[in-house]
């Protein structure tokens, strides 16, 4: 399970490539993941992240601490 954000748990999602004929084959959505590294002033200490650019977002919002509580609460992280 590579291809999974670590804050927000989004994965692939499956769908269908619709031709102009419409025929329908299998595809893939992935995520927007982004290799990330943020920095923890409680601990002292650097990290790195594969998460989502919503997931960027949310950690600008509300701060790396929350989110990772929040994340750790969830499952989310192993960190």
């Amino acid at each position: 399970m590579a291809r999974v954000c670590q804050i927000t748990g989004k994965k692939a999602e499956s769908g269908n490539n619709v031709s102009h004929a419409n025929n329908r084959t299998k595809r893939k959505f992935y995520p927007n993941l982004q290799k990330k590294r943020f920095y923890i002033p409680e601990e002292d200490k650097w990290i790195t992240l594969k998460v989502s650019t919503t997931a960027i977002r949310t950690i600008n919002k509300n701060g790396i601490t929350a989110v990772l509580k929040k994340a750790r609460k969830q499952g989310n992280i192993l960190v």
